[in-house]
């Protein structure tokens, strides 16, 4: 059993706005995604909506790393914001007061590695030991990804069904404190590495990863029909892959990296 402390190697050197160094070398741009409601694309939103993607990613520099992040966390509902005073709003706040729900977050993420190869160890842990040392001023080189992903980001926005916004250092600080914490609220704990899992503090956490395009079966699509809620008069199509995000009725994470 191995025991990380967050305390003695934090994964973070400092954060500029939405830019975040990481104590390995790379430069992060970090943003949070508002995406469509689920089940009110057509079959021709999702084509329009990954060719977006497509013309979005292909100008970036090479080497640049692209992690679309989506967060799945069971929440329970409190009520307070709504309405109380009349017979139907109490009836109305009683039946949704603490019903459990899935809390959904998009995130995207453009890492600029300071090591190019991604099986260097330096960028595979960013647990492991560096020494440390002033952030190097951002070059051209770095200027110019930031320009890059900046362009990028409103290639999406303009399809007007995405919009990615960039998040702050204080949010950069809680996301990063929440996921490292293992979604534990209320205390701090430590990161336990057992041949198994992952546990963190109460919650465990295990990995499946999808590295293979033989994965995926025959043939791979931006969208595919709903079977359940799909009828004779209704069709209701869903992202290719969003049964393992919108079906999972546990806390989960989906990471989609290029």
């Amino acid at each position: 059993m191995n025991k990380i402390n967050l305390s003695t190697y934090q994964p973070l050197a400092d954060i500029q706005g939405n830019i975040l160094f990481a104590n390995n070398g790379n430069v992060v741009l970090c943003y949070k995604g508002n995406l469509p409601e689920i089940y009110s694309l057509s079959e021709k939103d999702f084509e329009d909506m990954h060719g977006a993607w497509f013309q979005a990613l292909k100008s970036l520099p090479v080497g640049t790393v692209v992690h679309k992040q989506d967060v799945y966390l069971k929440k329970r509902y409190t009520a307070e914001q709504l309405p109380n005073r009349t017979f139907l709003e109490k009836a109305t706040s009683d039946h949704f007061k603490g019903r459990e729900y899935i809390d959904h977050k998009c995130y995207l993420f453009f890492t600029l590695t300071k090591n190019k190869a991604l099986n260097n160890p330096k960028y595979v842990n960013p647990f492991r030991k560096v020494s440390k040392g002033i952030i190097q001023e951002l070059d051209d080189n770095v200027q110019r990804f930031i320009n890059a992903v900046s362009d990028s980001v409103s290639f999406i926005n303009n399809s007007r069904k995405m919009k990615f916004l960039p998040l702050d250092a204080d949010s950069i600080q809680t996301i990063t404190k929440g996921y490292f914490n293992g979604f534990n609220e209320g205390f701090d704990t430590d990161i336990i590495l057992d041949k198994k899992n992952v546990n963190i503090g109460e919650n465990y956490f295990d990995a499946l990863a999808i590295n293979s395009e033989l994965c995926f079966g025959e043939s791979v699509q931006s969208s595919k029909t709903n079977d359940k809620f799909t009828s004779d008069d209704f069709v209701f199509h869903q992202g290719f892959i969003d049964g393992l995000g919108l079906t999972l009725n546990e806390n989960h994470i989906v990471n989609q990296i290029l």
